[in-house]
């Protein structure tokens, strides 16, 4: 699929959400939209839709490497025990079970990459699965953010 088109839909579909007067609207426009926990209406519900609402732009996938494996899960492994309590119970509290990880660029990586990253799963402590992506922009560490099927808060390098 071309890129430009699907970050075209992605917009659109972001401003249909924000700018629809419920979001029950949304859904009936949108089905496919997943639900959203208790946003109300006012200024914060727009704050809420517009952080839920935000997409990493994944240029590839492919099945990672030992090495990048390894990596991702150490650094993963290495953020989530110097996360404070507060920034673990604030991920439980959005239903954030899984974040986002840099590993190194490997032999697959698309030449337009900016990073590689990988999904750690923090119920399970372990890689969620063994897909790279090599994603055209990142988001802003503590951020939550789409990568394929999963939403995860975006953590770097967890250097």
């Amino acid at each position: 699929m071309n890129i430009r088109a699907l970050k075209g839909v992605c917009l659109l579909t972001a401003c249909a959400i924000l700018t629809s007067t419920s979001i029950g609207t949304a859904r009936a426009q949108f089905p496919y939209v997943p639900s959203l926990p208790s946003i109300g209406s006012g200024p914060s519900s727009v704050v809420t839709a517009a952080v839920v609402a935000i997409t990493i732009y994944s240029i590839a996938r492919y099945e990672a490497t030992e090495h990048q494996r390894q990596l991702a899960e150490a650094r993963a492994r290495q953020s989530y025990a110097r996360m404070p309590a507060g920034r673990k119970a604030e991920m439980k509290k959005k239903k954030v079970r899984y974040i986002a990880v840099d590993t190194e660029k490997g032999q697959k990586t698309s030449p337009k990459a900016k990073k590689t990253v990988m999904i750690y799963d923090t119920e399970t402590q372990k890689v969620a699965t063994n897909t790279a992506y090599d994603v055209e922009k990142t988001p802003a560490v503590g951020s939550t953010a789409k990568i394929d099927n999963y939403s995860a808060e975006y953590v770097g390098s967890g250097l």
